[in-house]
């Protein structure tokens, strides 16, 4: 299907009349039977049990699809949350968009639980995994690479020999089939295209496009997973194949929810970033020498936006980068403590002009290739950008800067995303369905539903099937150091020292910051080699996330010490974990530009920021955490929560209810009684 058929085909959905939804008692009634102890779901698993919780979410699912209402579900850990959708989707008949945060949740969908489920409800389906451009090999930017030979090492060039032979043999282009290639390569955004530089039409591999190809799969199929980026990408882009789908679709899904705003406020906002003008001075070289040699100096060229966006950097970080600190990660930056710094803006007048100049040069060979043309935008919107930057933000949006090791990032964004979810509600009916184990800590979910735009969905919450009672204990040390004294992490890594001798490893330890998941890892080194215990460090960051999880399980004389990255999306069942330590009450920072935004909109409004943002975003991140302890019916732990404020302030009892409910422990030798219990069952 070239593009002037897929606009056709999309002009003839338009007028279609959509197919009327299934009435709800019908539906109701499938669903149920379904889920029955003798139904299809029992065939296809020998262990399963029907689980009330899965049972309600389903119907209730079943409901909105038949009305074409929004629901929103929190469901806790063992309710089965993704059957309880899928199900009553695939017997509906509708077809459905399917929005995951994760990569690995997306795969799992496609991969394994939808081919599954429809085999077992006999409903045959078309199905389409759809990601954003750079997860795709692009076949005229791979040959241009090999032409032009620019690359920043060695290594990347060896990739790129490796990509090539790949290339030949590869169905979907998808750079998730090359076992081991880091998603941050750099040979990737050199292989892949973005809407800047794809050639489109005028492309001369067009008709072999790998992209072209997903989209066209996503058209036609029944069922399409995606991301929460790529929507909220393709909302303002309209550049990712989303939004043609999204008038076509009878119900919308989105997994993982809690993690919904965060993607939004990143993708709706404005962005100039110096990796963005590196790939720019970098295509404007290639092209430049490999269409229009000698007419215009075109290293000097790429060398003028190479050095702006260098400088853009250095005026980003500030003294910072006087100071020569090493960054780790990613740090935010208030937009205010460098907007009225002279250095800020003459960087942005340097990378205005640097533009400028290339978009001069660019234009007059403008029609000597299709690359020129996509060029000359690209010089155009980089101009505008370092423009709009040197102005003031718009009222209501937010500026801040992400600074890491060697990128700066300038953002402009909205607070959250209520007015693009409000558009989309209020388009095309169609069933809304919005799902996570944590979405707040309030009957009507507020957290997730005020920020979401989702005041007047319908809330529904499922508790968890475990007998936390019986499986779980949770231990608030009191007398214990504050967060705020410079004995905590000590106090911290000491305290999970005895906790994990006492079950030989097992143990996670949560921190909220980088600096403390360094101090607590060193000094569990320092306690574990004094004693002589023969249980290894685990840190974040020292390997890839997969490989120290799988070292993790691998060996369960360990101890995992890791950060943000680690909180939610880890699975470790069975007794290989069994105590989980949280350093402090996870609070957003108050200097972070976006919740210092927050904070201010909600005091102009007359609310208590403190309860109703600080609190609720702690409660929020401390369930996630906590839920890496109990993943199955049969596992059994500890939570230790290092802050005494938890036990003795007045919000302390509201982040206490926001937990499962675990039967609490009054003393370390009580928490060290029952690890020892749990430690005599292996």
């Amino acid at each position: 299907m070239t593009e002037p058929d897929l606009d056709d085909w999309l002009d003839a959905l338009d007028q279609a009349t959509p197919p009327a939804p299934p009435p709800v008692e019908e539906l109701e009634q499938a669903v149920a039977a379904a889920f029955d102890d003798a139904g299809p779901l029992a065939r296809l698993d020998p262990g399963y049990k029907p689980r009330e919780p899965q049972l309600q979410m389903s119907r209730a699912v079943a409901r909105a699809l038949s009305r074409r209402q929004a629901l929103v579900v929190e469901a806790g850990t063992g309710v089965g949350k993704t059957f309880a959708y899928l199900v009553p989707t695939l017997l509906s008949g509708s077809r459905a968009l399917v929005s995951t945060a994760t990569k690995s949740l997306q795969d799992q969908l496609f991969l394994r639980d939808l081919p599954r489920l429809a085999k077992a409800l006999q409903t045959p389906v078309r199905l389409a995994l759809l990601k954003g451009r750079g997860s795709y090999l692009c076949l005229h930017r791979m040959k241009e690479a090999r032409i032009s030979g620019e690359f920043p090492d060695r290594r990347t060039a060896l990739a790129l020999a490796r990509i090539e032979r790949w290339a030949l043999g590869t169905a979907t282009g998808d750079f998730a089939e090359i076992d081991g290639l880091d998603e941050r390569s750099p040979i990737i955004p050199i292989v892949s295209s973005s809407r800047e530089n794809c050639l489109g039409q005028d492309c001369p591999d067009w008709k072999a496009c790998h992209v072209v190809k997903a989209r066209r799969e996503a058209m036609e199929a029944d069922i399409v997973v995606v991301n929460h980026h790529l929507f909220f990408a393709d909302l303002t882009l309209r550049d990712t194949g989303v939004a043609e789908l999204l008038p076509s679709v009878e119900v919308a899904i989105f997994d993982e929810a809690h993690q919904l705003a965060e993607a939004g406020v990143q993708f709706l906002g404005t962005l100039l970033g110096t990796a963005q003008l590196g790939d720019f001075g970098r295509d404007l070289l290639a092209q430049g020498l490999a269409h229009a040699r000698g007419v215009h100096d075109w290293q000097a060229l790429q060398g003028a936006v190479e050095k702006a966006a260098r400088e853009l950097r250095l005026a980003a970080a500030g003294p910072l980068a006087a100071a020569g600190r090493e960054l780790r990660g990613t740090l935010k930056l208030g937009w205010k403590e460098r907007a009225g710094q002279p250095a800020l803006a003459t960087a942005l007048g340097d990378v205005e002009q640097a533009c400028a100049n290339a978009l001069a040069a660019l234009t007059a060979v403008r029609d000597a290739a299709p690359d020129f043309a996509r060029l000359c935008e690209r010089a155009q919107q980089l101009r505008d950008l370092a423009r709009q930057f040197a102005a003031e933000p718009d009222p209501g949006d937010v500026r801040w800067i992400d600074l890491t090791p060697h990128a700066a990032r300038l953002v402009e964004s909205p607070l959250d995303i209520r007015e693009a979810m409000q558009q989309q509600l209020e388009g095309p009916p169609k069933a809304w369905v919005f799902t996570s184990a944590t979405l707040g800590d309030d009957e009507r979910l507020t957290w997730f539903t005020e920020p979401a735009g989702l005041s007047e969905a319908e809330v529904l919450r499922v508790g968890s099937p475990f007998d936390y009672p019986a499986h779980a204990r949770l231990y608030v040390p009191r007398g214990f150091p504050k967060p705020s004294e410079p004995e905590h992490p000590a106090s911290v890594a000491l305290l999970a020292s005895r906790l994990a001798r006492a079950l030989g490893g097992r143990t996670f330890v949560l921190t909220t910051t980088l600096r403390n998941l360094q101090t607590v890892a060193d000094a569990l080194r320092e306690r574990f080699e004094e004693a002589g215990d023969a249980i290894t460090v685990l840190q974040q960051g020292a390997a890839p996330k997969r490989v120290l999880l799988q070292r993790f399980i691998d060996n369960p004389a360990s101890v995992l010490v890791g950060s943000a990255s680690f909180w939610e999306g880890i699975d470790v069942p069975g007794d290989a974990l069994q105590c989980v330590v949280i350093d402090k009450l996870p609070f957003p920072p108050p200097n972070d530009p976006l919740v210092e935004a927050r904070v201010q909109r909600l005091e102009a409004e007359g609310r208590n920021a403190f309860a109703e943002y600080f609190v609720a975003e702690a409660a929020i991140a401390l369930k996630q955490g906590a839920g890496r302890l109990i993943r199955t019916e049969t596992d059994r732990g500890l939570l230790v929560v290092c802050d005494p404020r938890m036990a003795g302030m007045n919000y302390g009892r509201r982040l206490r209810a926001a937990l499962p409910p675990m039967t609490p422990v009054a003393n370390e030798a009580e928490a060290l009684a029952w690890l020892t219990e749990l430690s005599a069952a292996h």
